[in-house]
């Protein structure tokens, strides 16, 4: 069991794990909110993206993400490179639900509205910095997938 975890079992108390705030041009995150309370296996994630941003394309080799927009919408973009089948999917505060996303498929998120979005994001192998189960493309690198946002 996870250090945390078992002072607060074995001392019949609370413990506090604080976490780090991460931190760009795009949005910010917290990484790994469930470390030293859960196994290592997986990891949860909160992540803010502001308005007007993409975040796409990556992938995985391993790792399945489950994705739930709590504020905000976000345009989810989902690409099966073999048969060149993309998906799109908006959801959000106003479409409540879990994406699954399973390897090898390509995805990616944008920001849809004027205000920003965040997404809680279970991941089940923790991030390896060491070696990343992670492939990255350009956002425009999928023709014709629809990453802007129709108005009126």
């Amino acid at each position: 069991m996870p250090a945390a975890f078992e002072a607060a079992v074995a001392g019949r108390e609370p413990v506090f794990v604080p976490q780090q705030v991460f931190t760009d041009d795009r949005g910010w995150s917290l990484m790994n909110q469930l470390l030293g309370v859960m196994k290592p296996e997986g990891q949860v994630n909160f992540s803010v993206q502001y308005p007007g941003v993409i975040k796409a394309w990556h992938r995985h080799s391993l790792q399945t993400d489950f994705w739930i927009c709590l504020t905000g919408h976000i345009k989810v973009g989902v690409y099966r490179e073999e048969d060149q089948k993309a998906w799109l999917s908006v959801i959000g505060e106003k479409k409540p639900g879990v994406m699954i996303i399973p390897p090898p498929l390509w995805h990616g998120a944008a920001t849809v509205g004027d205000s920003q979005a965040g997404l809680l994001y279970y991941v089940t192998h923790a991030y390896n910095a060491k070696q990343p189960d992670e492939q990255r493309r350009a956002h425009d690198s999928v023709p014709g997938f629809p990453w802007g946002v129709r108005h009126g």
